[in-house]
């Protein structure tokens, strides 16, 4: 295995665990257990950021640029259809 696979698998690993993270901290039936699980989320928010960055500085996870005109598009898409 190279090594741009194995940290695309790590990534995807971390991507999984944020999401069970997640649903563990808005399921959570006590503001401890509630704390353990945001804990837990946020280091592997960090892990994934730190693995995305090596990645990205690597050339592995090519980022497309978006056009600044398609920002703006959605900004007023969204901005002008609130009650």
């Amino acid at each position: 295995m190279d090594d741009k696979l194995y940290m695309e698998n790590i990534l995807n690993l971390c991507k999984g665990i944020a999401d069970l993270y997640l649903h563990g901290t808005l399921e959570a039936s006590t503001p401890e257990i509630r704390t353990v699980f945001h804990q837990a989320l946020c280091e592997t928010l960090s892990i994934q950021s730190d693995l995305y960055g090596k990645m990205s500085q690597k050339g592995w996870y090519p980022v497309q640029q978006v056009e600044a005109e398609k920002i703006q598009q959605v900004k007023q898409k969204y901005s002008t259809s609130t009650p």
